[in-house]
């Protein structure tokens, strides 16, 4: 008779789980590392903005180009903060994504561990059962000469 795993259906619910939260969590690390690059390329734009101003307010230019100068780097600014508040909410949804994770790899992995506990005990009683009948033939020859 071949090895049955009673709970072979519930293991490949639990591994679907475990992957789909794993899914999610990879999904949040991608926007996380989506928003971190966005961040990073406003905090060079704003650089550029303040250097520009900066060279701009050396030499003699319209007031009105100036204040351009101006509202560019503060909508720049604007931008970032929102980024980093979007960052900080990402980076907690991730913390508790992984402990939904975590949670599923951990009832997966203990249904694994069951998997390969009955497995390693049908194996031993299997190689028990074929000894015995190799015993029990070596014996009959053995009576029979």
């Amino acid at each position: 008779m071949p090895f049955q795993f009673r709970l072979a259906t519930v293991l490949r619910v639990r591994e679907s789980l475990e992957k789909r939260e794993e899914r999610a969590l990879q999904t949040i690390q991608l926007e996380i590392v989506r928003v971190v690059q966005r961040v990073e390329e406003l905090s060079a734009a704003i650089a550029e903005a303040h250097d520009a101003r900066e060279q701009a307010m050396q030499r003699l230019i319209p007031a009105g180009h100036l204040h351009s100068l101006l509202w560019e780097e503060q909508g720049a600014v604007d931008q970032k903060k929102n980024l980093l508040a979007d960052l900080q909410r990402l980076e907690q949804e991730r913390d508790q994504q992984m402990k939904v994770y975590q949670d599923a790899h951990r009832k997966r992995e203990t249904l694994t561990d069951m998997l390969h506990d009955q497995q390693d005990v049908y194996e031993q009683e299997s190689m028990r059962g074929q000894q015995k009948q190799l015993d029990d033939i070596f014996i009959a020859r053995r009576h029979r000469d």
